[in-house]
C-alpha cells in the first residue's frame, strides 16, 4: 500500500482512459523527499561562532512570503553578504556571549545586520547611530554618554549592553519576540497602538496580523531570513566566513591622554582597523582613564608599548576654559592657529563653550603635527547609499556603506541608575594652562588587560 502522501504513477491496462497501454506491471512511487531536520551535536564544543548561535535559537519561526523575499536580497548578494558577516566578526563572540549569559535567543546577534550592517559608525537620517542604531533620546534613557568626547551608542560594548538592556524591557512587556523587535524598530508605543486598534476591531493581537508601516512589516523577516541562512548555509550554496568561538577583544586602561593615531600604531594595527573597535571617541585622542579596545593577541605588546611611550612624557592634554578667556586666545597661548584648536576640538566659528568646557592641547608636540589624522576617520559620519532591501527603503550612511531603514526606537521613561560603560568612559583631567609645555611628564604604566566577556554587570531597572 503506497505510503501516505506518496505519489502513485500507474501503467498498463489501469491507467486512464486515452493512456499508454503497457503490459500490467509493478505500481512505481513517487515520495516527497523527507524534510531536513537540522540537528545539533551539544556534547561537543562549538566549531565557531556560528555554531554557538545556532545551537541559542530561542525564537519562533516566522514563515512568510516577505521572509523568501529578503533570503533572495541576501542570497541574491553573496559579497555583500560575505563582507558584512566578516565585518561583524570582529563583534560576534562579545554579543553572543552577553545574550547567552542573559539568557536571551541569540538570533539576536544577527540585528545589528539589520540594523548598520555591523557598522559602529553608521548614521542614519533619523540620527540613529552605531550598531544597534540609537536615536540620542534612547541612547540618554539607557545611560549611553553622547558628549564631547564620546558618543556612546558606538561604543560596542557600551551599546550592546544597552540594547539588550532594552531589548529585555520590550520582551517583558509584549511577552512575545516579534512584538519585541517590531516595537525596537517601530516604538513600543506605535506598537502598543496598533495592537489596541486591533482588539477593539476584534482582530488577533500577534505580530502577523498588526497594521504597521512597510518597514517594520520587512523588519523581522530580515531577521528570519539571516537566521535561515546561517542556520542552513548549504541549503543557499553560501560559505560563511570562518569567526572563532574565542574572544575577539580586549580592554586597556590608558594611564595618560594619549592620541588614537598614536595608540593604534603601539598595538601594531592600521588606524581603520583600531578605531574599528574604538568608534565611540569624537576627538583625535583620549584622556587619562579612557579605556581602548585591543585584539586579544595584541594586548600584551601594546600595554609594554604603551608603558614606554608613557616614560618618554605626554603630548597632550586637557584644559578648562577659564572665565573670560576665547577660544582664540586659547589657541594663541598653546601656539596654535585658531583653525588647528577648531580641527582638534571638532568645533567650528558656530560653536559656543562656556568656562570649565574642556579642550585638547598640546603638550610636549609640535602643534603643527596635531593628530588631525585620526578626527578625520572617527569624525562625524559621512554618506553613502547602500543597496535597497525588498520593502526597504535606501538611507544615505557613513562611508564605509551600511544599511539602515529609518527607524525610531520608541523611548521610555528615564531609566534609573544601572550599567556603567565596561570600558571605560573618557573623562578629562583638568589643567591650568601654561604658555610653554611642561618638561616633566607624570610616568604611569598600564593596567592589566581586561576581559570584555563573561563578566555580571548590574541589570538596569526595566519596565
Amino acid at each position: 500500500m503506497p505510503e501516505p502522501g506518496a505519489t502513485s504513477l500507474i501503467v498498463g491496462d489501469d491507467a486512464a482512459p486515452g493512456g499508454l497501454k503497457a503490459p500490467l506491471g509493478p505500481v512505481l512511487e513517487l515520495t516527497d523527499p523527507p524534510l531536513r531536520v537540522l540537528t545539533l551535536d551539544l556534547t561537543r564544543d562549538a566549531n565557531d561562532i556560528w555554531d554557538r548561535i545556532r545551537r541559542g535559537f530561542g525564537m519562533p519561526d516566522l514563515d512568510s512570503g516577505l521572509v523568501a523575499e529578503q533570503q533572495l536580497f541576501y542570497i541574491n548578494r553573496p559579497g555583500f553578504l560575505k563582507k558584512v558577516f566578516e565585518r561583524g566578526g570582529r563583534y560576534l563572540y562579545h554579543i553572543v556571549d552577553e545574550l547567552e549569559r542573559r539568557g536571551m535567543p541569540t538570533e539576536l546577534a544577527l540585528l545589528p545586520m539589520v540594523e548598520s550592517s555591523y557598522n559602529p559608525m553608521a548614521y542614519s537620517r533619523s540620527h540613529a547611530s552605531g550598531l544597534w542604531q540609537f536615536i540620542p533620546s534612547t541612547g540618554r534613557n539607557y545611560n549611553l554618554t553622547q558628549d564631547a568626547w564620546v558618543d556612546e551608542r558606538r561604543d560596542v560594548i557600551a551599546s550592546t549592553a544597552a540594547a539588550l538592556d532594552y531589548l529585555q524591557a520590550i520582551y517583558d512587556m509584549h511577552g512575545d519576540w516579534h512584538l519585541a523587535l517590531a516595537s525596537y524598530n517601530w516604538g513600543e508605543g506605535a506598537v502598543g497602538r496598533a495592537i489596541q486598534r486591533n482588539l477593539d476591531d476584534g482582530l488577533p493581537a500577534e505580530y502577523s496580523h498588526l497594521r504597521m508601516p512597510g518597514e517594520t512589516r520587512n523588519y523581522v523577516p530580515k531577521l528570519q531570513a539571516l537566521k535561515n541562512i546561517v542556520a542552513q548555509p548549504e541549503l543557499y550554496r553560501f560559505e560563511l566566513p570562518y569567526v572563532p568561538n574565542s574572544p575577539h577583544f580586549v580592554t586597556v586602561d590608558t594611564p595618560a591622554t594619549i592620541e588614537l593615531a598614536t595608540a593604534a600604531r603601539l598595538a601594531g594595527m592600521p588606524l581603520d582597523e583600531f578605531l574599528a573597535l574604538n568608534p565611540s571617541h569624537k576627538r583625535p585622542a583620549v584622556t587619562e582613564g579612557s579605556a581602548l579596545v585591543v585584539p586579544v593577541d595584541r594586548a600584551e605588546q601594546f600595554q609594554l608599548r604603551l608603558a614606554e611611550h608613557q616614560r618618554n612624557g605626554t603630548q597632550w592634554r586637557t584644559y578648562e576654559l577659564q572665565r573670560g578667556e576665547t577660544l582664540a586666545s586659547v589657541a594663541r597661548d598653546f601656539g596654535l592657529s585658531l583653525n588647528q584648536l577648531y580641527q582638534i576640538n571638532r568645533l567650528d566659528a558656530r560653536s559656543r563653550v562656556s568656562p570649565g568646557y574642556s579642550l585638547l592641547v598640546p603638550e610636549g608636540v609640535d602643534p603643527g603635527n596635531a593628530p588631525t589624522d585620526a578626527l578625520e576617520q572617527a569624525g562625524s559620519p559621512g554618506r553613502s547609499i547602500v543597496p535597497r532591501l525588498a520593502g526597504g527603503k535606501p538611507v544615505k550612511m557613513d562611508a564605509k556603506g551600511t544599511e539602515k531603514p529609518t527607524a525610531t526606537k520608541g523611548t521610555k521613561p528615564a531609566a534609573k541608575k544601572g550599567v556603567k560603560r565596561p570600558a571605560g568612559k573618557s573623562s578629562g583631567t583638568s589643567a591650568r594652562k601654561t604658555p610653554t609645555t611642561s618638561a616633566a611628564a607624570k610616568k604611569m604604566s598600564g593596567q592589566p588587560a581586561k576581559p570584555t566577556s563573561g563578566k555580571k554587570q548590574p541589570q538596569k531597572n526595566q519596565r
